[in-house]
């Protein structure tokens, strides 16, 4: 018997390859010829010379004989060459009986199947394209697929439906709406695109009737399993979307009859409450194989132009009675009517809005993160948080007092809009903008006064508070607190190079205060810390106020830290230690090193009216001066500063002896050659902060750090010259297995 072909229309005949237009159609003609598999049939274009064609019979050896899959051993092909060499070849299969299998191209209902050669987008494709490697792959298609090879095992399995022009947004919770059998939805219109492509989101209608778009009810269908394989058509009305389900062994009328059973009820439906139109959703698991586990769900919404009642009445599953609906008798699977079939439906794709855990997945993060507090919303914070919106990580309060004014818009996730509005509240609404599951609570309140019943509630039901205020007063404030939740500070140095995290412990043993000592105990004795807070790119006035001035740095340079500390900060927080570290970089080739520092415990000191708070690093330190000097005393100057507001007086370290300084193992005399220096350095190293809070000396081998008479002579004169400024004398002894600390006050 003979085969039947389908016939290419619209076009005329080409005498031979050299006469092609397209130098893509002659190179191909002349590999063919040069192929003993493939012989030409027929050389054609269209007369308007936007497609070349050339039919070919092929013979592939490695096709199996009468294999389950029906491609033959010599098959006829239409090559269809577009006249963009930017767009693939189109390969139609000729014969008409051709079967419809895996990987094929979407056509049109009759014409020829089209073969899907490659798994590769079409400009990865050509990038390597030659006529020979195409003639090749033609043969391997139809050899893998005679195989039952063609769809790899680690390959995806295949939708049920060619893609659709459209696409509805399902909301995040649409789960938990559609539990409300009394709601109904709008299909909106978001946006409409080139080509007549469309995105509609569907959102819940509102009670007094009003929204945009059309009215719709959204019934959902979950499927049974379907094993993949062909690719379905879009189906254009009721009937072919019954029958391309039937086919695959699900059947669409009995759950909406069910559906209707329920909706309907005993008491019937009036006519005024059906819809002008229904959403079929459909949820259907897709297999593999029969009896394997299913893979994917796929999910296909058809928008019907009828409601669900009027749907209901032309399946034979309700009857209209004086205006009102009722349940009728029927037989499941025969449906009495057939006018249904015709209804006319619209095929479009189901995407969803991303809710928190499906935002975590695409970001690659485990833990759904903290109920936290993040204090300050300004450059570095708002754009932590951003990052955090949208990768779905915690639960957050945003607390800022200040309000986005015009000059904030260059390095802020604010937009010109928003001038005159809280921080606080505008991150809120971004998040709210990028990510709908998980509201912001804004506080537009000063975070220090933690007596606010809000702040207050904020701490309360917090695991974790970020500190991004780039103020001393709230992490030294809550340092001497002790019913609050863990606590992390993250800045950036003045020139935007440095970004810095002082994370406490779990249990809080290790405060804010005590980490940043250490801090700036790293700054003054590492070579990176002799430029680390110096210097930024200049100032400008924001505003009439003396205050008003606002540093120069590139919204580019905040990102990069922000990223860096938000991509850090869930790692460390669910750690239990304590964390000192610091990531350099350099602008000119932006490398970026890191500084991890060692952290110690903290302890704490009466002093009279105020608190002395040394960590061990100081001690460990001064011991090692000590050890080093034996047998003979050694000493030096205590750096450190004090802090009225919470009543402390914090050290940092000690500086070694001068140079010029005397000693023997029963006499140290510090001396003053380059100390001055030294210490001016610490405080610029330090912005400003660390400085000259006292003496220190060691004690010789066997001795304890009991103060000797001349110990007290020199925190006497040590005393007096600390009163010109108002502040107590510090004197610090390092024995041989003990520190003691002195204060000296001269009575006013």
């Amino acid at each position: 018997m003979a085969e039947e072909y389908h016939e290419i229309s619209n076009v005329i005949d080409v005498p031979k390859g050299d006469d092609f237009l397209f130098p893509r159609s002659r190179a191909l003609v002349r590999a063919i010829e040069k192929q003993r598999d493939y012989s030409i049939v027929k050389l054609k274009r269209q007369e308007d010379s936007r497609t070349e064609y050339i039919v070919v019979d092929v013979e592939t050896d490695k096709v199996p004989p009468k294999n389950p899959y029906g491609i033959q051993y010599r098959e006829r092909l239409a090559f269809c060459i577009p006249e963009s060499a930017r767009q693939l070849i189109d390969v139609r299969a000729l014969r008409k009986d051709f079967p419809v299998l895996i990987h094929q191209n979407q056509t049109h209902p009759g014409d020829a199947r089209g073969l899907c050669l490659y798994f590769e987008p079409p400009i990865s494709v050509l990038r390597t394209w030659t006529p020979q490697k195409f003639l090749r792959r033609v043969q391997w298609w139809l050899e893998k697929t005679a195989r039952g090879e063609l769809h790899p095992a680690d390959q995806p399995v295949e939708q049920l439906f060619f893609l659709s022009k459209y696409e509805l947004v399902l909301p995040w919770n649409f789960a938990e709406l559609r539990k409300d059998p009394k709601r109904s939805f709008h299909v909106a219109l978001l946006t409409k695109r080139r080509d007549d492509h469309m995105t509609f989101y569907l959102e819940e209608a509102k009670t007094n009737g009003e929204g945009d778009g059309i009215r719709a009810e959204c019934i959902e269908f979950n499927m049974p399993p379907v094993v993949h394989g062909v690719i379905e058509q879009p189906p254009v009305t009721l009937g072919q979307l019954y029958d391309q389900l039937q086919e695959r062994g699900n059947d669409l009328l009995a759950p909406l009859k069910e559906t209707l059973r329920e909706r309907v009820g005993t008491q019937g439906a009036t006519i005024t409450s059906d819809n002008p139109h229904t959403i079929f959703l459909l949820h259907v698991p897709m297999i593999r194989n029969p009896g394997a586990f299913p893979e994917i769900t796929h999910h296909r919404a058809f928008i019907v132009d009828a409601g669900l009642l009027k749907i209901g009445e032309e399946i034979g599953a309700l009857s209209l009675l004086e205006k009102k609906y009722f349940n009728v008798e029927y037989v499941l699977n025969s449906p009495v009517k057939t006018e249904w079939r015709e209804r006319e439906i619209t095929s479009v794709e189901v995407l969803h809005e991303n809710d928190a855990a499906a935002a975590r997945h695409q970001s690659g993060i485990q833990e759904p993160g903290p109920i936290g507090t993040l204090i300050g919303v300004g450059s570095l914070g708002s754009a932590m948080l951003n990052l955090w919106s949208r990768s779905g990580w915690g639960h957050w309060t945003v607390i800022d007092k200040d309000h986005i004014k015009p000059h904030n818009l260059s390095r802020h996730t604010a937009y010109i809009h928003h001038i005159g509005q809280s921080k606080a509240f505008v991150t809120a609404l971004l998040h709210s903008a990028a990510l709908s599951d998980g509201a912001i609570t804004p506080l537009c309140k000063d975070a220090c006064n933690l007596d606010d019943e809000d702040i207050a509630k904020s701490m309360k039901d917090a695991n974790l508070v970020i500190d991004a205020s780039t103020t001393l007063e709230y992490p030294r404030q809550v340092s001497t607190l002790d019913d609050l939740p863990r606590h992390i500070s993250v800045f950036m140095t003045p020139n935007g190079n440095c970004a810095v995290l002082l994370a406490e412990d779990s249990k809080r043993m290790t405060r804010l205060r005590a980490l940043e000592a250490q801090y700036y105990r790293a700054v003054i004795q590492n070579d990176w810390g002799k430029k680390h807070l110096s210097g930024n790119l200049g100032t400008f006035w924001s505003g009439a106020s003396c205050r008003d001035i606002s540093t120069v740095l590139p919204y580019s340079r905040i990102m990069i830290q922000a990223g860096t500390l938000a991509e850090h900060i869930p790692p460390i927080s669910s750690q239990t230690d304590a964390v000192i570290r610091i990531w350099e970089r350099d602008p000119s080739s932006g490398s970026t090193a890191v500084h991890s520092i060692e952290v110690y415990p903290e302890h704490r000191r009466k002093f009279g009216e105020l608190d002395l708070f040394m960590d061990e690093g100081v001690e460990h330190q001064l011991r090692q001066l000590r050890n080093t000097a034996l047998p003979n005393e050694t000493g030096g100057v205590l750096l450190g500063y004090y802090d009225f507001n919470v009543n402390a007086v914090v050290v940092v370290c000690g500086l070694p002896s001068p140079p010029d300084s005397q000693s023997t193992p029963g006499m140290f005399e510090r001396g003053v050659s380059g100390l001055a220096e030294s210490v001016k350095e610490a405080t610029e190293r330090t912005a400003g902060i660390v400085g000259y809070v006292g003496e220190w000396h060691s004690h010789p081998p066997n001795h304890s750090a009991t103060p000797s008479g001349d110990d007290l002579i020199q925190l006497l004169h040590l005393a007096i010259g600390m009163a010109d400024d108002g502040l107590p004398a510090l004197q610090l002894i390092v024995g041989e297995h003990d520190v003691q600390i002195i204060q000296g006050i001269v009575p006013l």
